[in-house]
């Protein structure tokens, strides 16, 4: 391990402090710097039992800025070794606070063509998780977004094109390291082909390993290079490197040989989330808690429940699933990193206070909002020829009151008579095809399908009655119909009869605002998409025609 190299260059002081530190620490300490749990309360007695088991880091969701900097500063105080602590710094500063900047999702800043706005992404992220005592951002996505099904990917990617993903990687990296904060490239060995999500079971990557190679493997191997201090490991099966379906998270191969030899790898490795379906399911979580540790991760990134998964690491160590060899490896590699960002000398504890990014955010939006199709040549929307709108919001997310309030005064502002649609509730509600199309000149679809989380798919539902019911687009040779997704850029394969549609790929306001003045005219459409929107799987089925 050279720890003068890439990626954490330190000095004989710094690595006299890694060395001396992991010797002070007794081996319940040691194994207390494996963990990175999820912060659960801000109490002081919570957080004093953390900072006693001297656990490695911490992560906390987003909260008030002031309470957030005020809880990393206690519990930074209170431990014995300066902690790791983490965000999920992906669209800006809002993974970590409240307060703090949301810049726009990765497909946003990737559908401007400009690497340049993933740097200003990476500042924005960077500087607000200072503010509150952040120095490691679970980021950036660095997925290829090659499966369109795919519910967890999408937006938070910058898209398909491997060298569009690398420069955009590289510029966030950049932003972070001149601001002293690290990265974590994500999610190893590479998410977005398979269709489902390693939240709900251990997906897989199916490429070959010559396709893998060219793709997800060049991707790591560039950024891997350029210095990203650090890997989130996914609970991802790569079988055609592996020869089997054991998750990256508890594969050797996958993590000594792959990514540490023929990669390079020197830096730290941090699970993906423990509690996921996809880590749970593989082995006993006995079992599995201390053999992630034996088979090349260096932390394990949250808990089920923290002092059984602590047990479950001692007892690993004591069985013989971990060594005493491999442990302090890992350790090493903690203290590493924390002597790279300069914590054995100081921490930062942060302000609170956040820069007005305004200006950022809407040339972000006016730049990256994109019109995939206009066969019916629509727009620009007017007042005067379709003055009466029907919106109608689809997705069951919280933010739907939010989106349609925002959306319906954009377009009242300009003169719409907008109605937003209410969905029927008996079959009598029904109107005839000449009074809804006497009733309204135009239909908005408004997609609302956020990413997240824990869902199968991230498709179009809608509300019916006995099939029918105005929620269907069973009028759009009726009436002109447009569909704008503030989310998913695959709409089309639900709504493949709408002629006009627009992805802004991200909800939120300043997004909605340059998406409705695109939408009437008051600005012309500047975005490329970073994907097909027409979800031909174009690239795979390349891959796939030069592996035969």
């Amino acid at each position: 391990m050279n720890l003068k190299g890439n990626p954490f260059y330190l000095d004989d002081e710094a690595i006299a402090w890694v060395a001396d530190t992991r010797d002070s620490l007794t081996t319940d300490e040691k194994i207390g710097q494996l963990f990175l749990p999820i912060g659960y309360s801000t109490e002081t007695a919570y957080l004093d039992h953390l900072a006693s088991v001297n656990i490695g880091g911490l992560f906390f969701r987003p909260g008030e800025a002031k309470e957030v900097q005020e809880t990393y500063s206690y519990i930074q105080k209170k431990s014995k070794v300066p902690l790791l602590t983490t965000a999920n710094l992906e669209d800006g500063g809002n993974g970590a606070a409240f307060e703090a900047t949301a810049y726009g999702r990765q497909m946003a800043v990737a559908a401007t063509g400009d690497a340049k706005d993933a740097y200003t992404l990476g500042k924005i992220a960077a500087r607000d998780g200072k503010a509150v005592g952040v120095n490691w951002g679970f980021s950036p996505v660095v997925d290829l977004d090659f499966d369109f099904r795919n519910p967890i990917t999408n937006v938070r990617t910058y898209g398909s094109n491997v060298e569009h993903v690398i420069a955009n990687a590289k510029e966030y990296i950049r932003a972070f390291h001149e601001n002293n904060l690290m990265t974590s490239i994500k999610h190893f060995p590479g998410d977005g082909v398979d269709e489902r999500d390693q939240h709900l079971l251990t997906s897989v990557n199916t490429l070959s390993v010559e396709a893998w190679k060219k793709t997800f493997g060049k991707v790591y191997q560039e950024l891997i290079g350029f210095g990203s201090k650090a890997v989130m490991i996914g609970h991802i099966a790569f079988p055609a490197y592996s020869g089997d379906n054991m998750p990256a998270t508890l594969s050797s191969k996958l993590l000594n040989n792959l990514l540490r030899e023929d990669l390079g790898f020197n830096g730290l490795t941090i699970t993906d989330a423990s509690p996921m379906v996809g880590f749970c399911s593989a082995m006993k979580r006995s079992q599995a808690v201390p053999y992630t540790i034996q088979a090349g991760c260096d932390m394990l990134l949250f808990n089920r429940v923290f002092e059984e998964d602590v047990q479950f690491m001692k007892d690993g160590l004591k069985n013989g699933i971990l060594t005493h060899e491999r442990l302090d490896e890992a350790v090493t590699r903690i203290l590493a990193a924390k002597a790279s960002l300069g914590l054995h000398k100081t921490v930062d504890h942060g302000t609170a206070s956040f820069e007005d990014y305004t200006a950022e955010q809407e040339d972000l939006a006016d730049r990256s909002v994109t019109l995939v199709k206009d066969e019916q040549a629509l727009l620009p929307l007017s007042a005067d020829k379709q003055k009466h709108l029907l919106v109608q919001i689809l997705g069951s997310f919280e933010s739907n009151a939010r989106v349609s309030k925002k959306v319906k005064a954009e377009l009242e502002n300009r003169g719409f008579d907008v109605s937003l649609y209410e969905p029927e509730t008996n079959f009598w509600d029904l109107d005839t095809v000449g009074d809804f199309s006497s009733k309204y000149d135009a239909v908005l679809y408004v997609a609302n399908v956020e990413n997240a989380s824990n869902q199968t798919v991230a498709r179009i539902n809608w509300h019916t009655l006995f099939g029918l019911g105005n929620n269907l687009p069973w009028f759009v040779k009726e009436i002109p119909t447009a569909l704008i997704s503030f989310g998913n850029p695959y709409h089309i394969f639900d709504l493949p009869m709408v002629d006009t549609v627009v992805n802004a790929y991200c909800n939120y306001d300043h997004f909605i605002e340059a998406a409705i003045a695109k939408l009437t005219g008051d600005s012309d459409f500047k975005g490329i998409s970073p994907v097909n929107p027409f979800c031909e799987n174009d690239i795979l089925e390349e891959l796939q025609h030069e592996d035969k």
